[in-house]
Formats: structure tokens, C-alpha cells, sequence
């Protein structure tokens, strides 16, 4: 080719710009104490060195759309992001009693608790697309407890962030290798005042890194969208809240910046 058709190629390639890259998603079967458990993995293709993680732990209503969203949105920001099944595959509700008693089992053992939600956190760091040591999770409500029994497990994770999660204490010898994002609605009707002192005192007594941030007016699950509508089918008080859920995300965000110095 002579110079004039490189110059003729190169014109028209500069017309067209590159592509974007796409965004990944793949449901992923795994299991788990005789349960059969479906995940949902989520990361851009263009990236192809390993990067920091995120696990992904749903409210109680199951691995639904919303927190597989959360899932795509971290994917959009560089993570790679797994979606944990907590209860089985296909396994979501939106009715309140069903989802209580789903997450019942595990509210009652905290071993049970910690153990599924590390066969989520394998799932993650199975796919060889992690940096080592750079891992975290995020939970919504039941999924935000969960992240800090997960934590206290021992688990290998640089760090949490609980969106409007019942606060855990910490048990004596838990782990303090995780640090802890808490994002709490301050009229939140479901979160005691003695909890949250029980979790501070726990916290403080294992020299746990953590942080405690409050939003105004936001009541329980105030960062799903779709929190109004089952809030009035179930007769609970749960509410969506634009402020708390925007200005709760840049918190996290913040603080993933901190944590994987990015």
C-alpha cells in the first residue's frame, strides 16, 4: 500500500471512533450447603488486568433487579461485581412475611450467615479478574447486615458499606481487618437507638476502622427506587429518598477511592 492509501486508511479509521467498551453480565451457578445458589457477575471487558472487587449483598427480598443493578452500576466504575444469592436460585419476593421468613435462618445463626455469604465472595474471587488484596462488599438492609457478619468472619475483605443495614455488633475476636461504611437512614423506624449504641461500643471495643454517617428525613431502604411501592403493599414504612440515596453512593464511592488508593 502506498502512502496515499495509509493516509486515505488512517482518515477513515479516525472518522469512526473506537467503540465503547461493554459492560458484562452472566448469571453464575454456584452452591452452597446443599443449596443451589444463582449469582450475577458484572465487569467491563475492556479492562483486562486484575482490579478491585466488590460483593454485592441483596435486601431480603433475594437477588432481584435492583441489587443486580447495583451490581452493573460498580461494573460501570471499573469494579468487577458479584451479586451473592443468599437464599437460592430464582428465589426472590415481594411480599414482607415471605421475606422474613427467608431471612430468619440466618438471622438466628451468624455463622450460617457469615458462611453463605463467603460462597458468594469465592464466586467473586474465583473469576481470576480481582487485584489481590483488593476486595469489598456492600449490602442493602438485610444484605448490609450480612456484609458485617461477613466482616467479622474473617472474611478477606479491605472493607464495607452497609446502605441502611441493621447494625451487628462486633463479637469478641471478630476480625478488625475491614473497614466499615456505615450509611444509615436517621428516621429509620427499624434501627433502635441501643443498637446502634450496642454497635458503636463493639466497634470501638475491636479497634475496628469505622465511620457513621446519617441523612436526614430518610427512612428504611431509602436508596431502592422501588421502595414506595413495596412499602405500601406491605404496610411498612420504607421509603425511596432521592438525596440519601445519590449522596449515599458518592460516600461509598469516596471511600472505595480511599480504600483502593484509585
Amino acid at each position: 500500500m502506498n502512502f496515499r492509501a495509509l493516509l486515505a486508511s488512517a482518515a477513515v479509521l479516525a472518522a469512526f471512533p473506537a467503540l465503547p467498551a461493554a459492560i458484562v453480565t452472566q448469571p453464575v451457578a454456584y452452591e452452597h450447603d446443599g443449596v443451589k445458589l444463582e449469582g450475577f457477575l458484572a465487569y467491563d471487558d475492556a479492562v483486562t488486568t486484575p482490579r478491585p472487587g466488590v460483593l454485592v449483598l441483596p435486601e431480603w427480598w433475594g437477588l432481584n433487579d435492583y441489587a443486580k443493578g447495583r451490581a452493573r452500576q460498580l461494573a460501570e466504575l471499573g469494579y468487577v461485581a458479584f451479586a451473592a444469592d443468599l437464599y437460592g436460585a430464582g428465589v426472590t419476593t415481594t411480599d414482607a412475611k415471605r421475606a422474613a421468613a427467608l431471612a430468619q435462618p440466618f438471622y438466628g445463626d451468624a455463622k450460617k450467615w457469615a458462611a453463605r455469604g463467603r460462597a458468594g465472595l469465592d464466586q467473586l474471587l474465583a473469576t481470576g479478574k480481582v487485584a489481590p488484596g483488593q476486595v469489598a462488599a456492600i449490602g442493602f438492609c438485610f444484605g448490609g447486615s450480612a456484609a458485617q457478619v461477613l466482616a467479622y468472619s474473617g472474611a478477606p475483605l479491605a472493607g464495607i458499606v452497609s446502605f441502611h443495614g441493621s447494625p451487628i455488633a462486633a463479637w469478641e475476636g471478630a476480625s478488625n481487618r475491614a473497614k466499615v461504611l456505615m450509611l444509615h437512614g436517621a428516621a429509620d423506624l427499624f434501627i433502635k437507638p441501643e443498637e446502634i449504641a450496642a454497635f458503636e461500643k463493639s466497634l470501638n471495643a475491636g479497634h475496628f476502622d469505622w465511620q457513621w454517617i446519617s441523612y436526614a428525613g430518610a427512612v428504611h431502604a431509602f436508596s431502592n427506587p422501588g421502595a414506595d411501592a413495596l412499602g405500601k403493599a406491605n404496610g411498612i414504612p420504607i421509603a425511596y429518598n432521592e438525596p440519601a440515596a445519590r449522596r449515599s453512593w458518592e460516600h461509598m464511592k469516596l471511600f472505595f477511592a480511599e480504600l483502593f488508593a484509585r
